[in-house]
């Protein structure tokens, strides 16, 4: 009986047709950012106070050109509104463009340097982090002008410490503290500054900050 069986199962592997042709898979052309957008045009705008204004005015080549020729988004200033606006066109290569060239835009008006907001065009995971004085302790008067103080330093010294060692940019406008940087390092400089407002003098904050780069430096 098992001879019978393995015959039959001899024929039926003979019966299978060996020309069988190879199935090809289809290759499609990647989608271009105009069609995943269903051709819509994406928008964004920026409103830059007051205070902005000069400085934009004179910066605005510099921001314009690596937008518009680089990350191919359409850019330009309306004066009566005082926003920054930009949309996509159709050969912008990538629709996360026109976030990353906004978050630029506000990068700068927060107060940040082009040669450092630029960084947010070219790289995926830098953030800006914004904070108040006020969420970490509420301080009036004097109290509040000393905060501020030890948070910039003699000079900015201490400012340009937490910086260097945490590879961060950081804006002090009056109360609002904002910090460009990776998530990582947002966070070490965060609590650096926190220990500052807190009180904490800039030696011990030092220290902990030598301890804590000296740890990343081993981590990576």
């Amino acid at each position: 009986m098992q001879s019978d069986k393995t015959a039959a199962s001899m024929e039926v592997e003979e019966a299978i047709p060996t020309d069988t042709k190879p199935v090809t898979k289809p290759n499609f052309k990647p989608l271009t950012a105009h069609e995943i957008s269903d051709g819509q045009v994406q928008f964004r705008k920026i409103y830059i106070p007051r205070h902005r204004y000069t400085p934009i005015k004179k910066a605005w080549m510099d921001i314009y050109t690596p937008i518009y020729d680089q990350m191919k988004i359409d850019i330009r200033m309306n004066v009566k509104t005082r926003n920054v606006e930009m949309m996509t066109r159709r050969d912008t290569p990538d629709i996360s463009n026109l976030q990353k060239c906004a978050d630029f835009v506000h990068a700068f008006v927060l107060g940040f340097d082009v040669i450092d907001a630029i960084a947010l065009l070219r790289m995926d995971e830098l953030y800006v982090d914004s904070f108040e004085i006020k969420d970490v302790k509420t301080l009036k008067g004097e109290h509040l002008s000393r905060a501020i103080g030890r948070l910039s330093g003699k000079g900015g010294k201490t400012r340009f410490a937490i910086e260097n060692s945490t590879k961060t940019r950081i804006v002090i406008a009056d109360s609002k503290i904002h910090i460009l940087g990776s998530f990582a390092n947002i966070k070490i400089a965060r609590d650096s500054l926190c220990s500052l407002i807190l009180g904490s003098p800039a030696g011990k904050v030092y220290s902990k900050l030598r301890a804590v780069t000296a740890r990343l430096a081993e981590r990576f």
